[in-house]
């Protein structure tokens, strides 16, 4: 009885994947938090381009891309809705201001 031969070794022995980038679970607690406290949005952008330009510098030898870039996303939308929060807010206060001196 003859067996199929063994399928090929493929890469190095030892070698696995490439180890995630050193910020990519930070980028991405803080991109899902940034949606119950939207202060950490703007962390979340900011070391989420950080990390996503070091990952693409490192040509494959760091990993996490996926994670990092969720993160940056949400850290992206959640400054956005932030930022027009701010904006209504302030409108609200002058238009109350506005109608309180001239009643």
């Amino acid at each position: 009885m003859s067996y199929p031969p063994p399928p090929p070794a493929y890469g190095y022995p030892g070698y696995g994947p490439p180890q995630d980038h050193p910020q990519a679970t930070t980028v991405l607690i803080l991109g899902i938090i940034s949606f119950f406290c939207a202060v950490t949005g703007p962390f979340a952008w900011v070391m989420g381009k950080k990390a996503l330009n070091e990952i693409d510098a490192s040509g494959g030898t760091i990993g996490g891309r996926s994670n990092v870039m969720i993160g940056y996303v949400l850290g992206i939308i959640t400054s956005v809705l932030l930022i027009i929060y701010l904006v209504l807010v302030v409108l609200f206060i002058v238009i109350a201001i506005v109608g309180a001196a001239s009643a």
